[in-house]
């Protein structure tokens, strides 16, 4: 498993239900093409799959 982990948001939150807006928040993907790079725990690895169809995630 590697390391860190790398995430971009690709798709607006706008529309979507209050807990995933809430989740690309704590991930802090707070607009669009914005990308973040985060140590890759399972609790990041939860939130990423929750919210797969907006994000396009690579791991480094």
């Amino acid at each position: 498993m590697a390391e860190t982990i790398t995430y971009t948001l690709v798709k607006s939150g706008i529309g979507s239900t209050k807990k995933i807006r809430a989740t690309l928040t704590g991930l802090g993907l707070t607009k669009m093409q914005k990308t973040t790079t985060r140590k890759n725990t399972p609790e990041i690895r939860g939130m990423l799959n929750k919210v797969g169809h907006l994000v396009r995630v690579e791991e480094n």
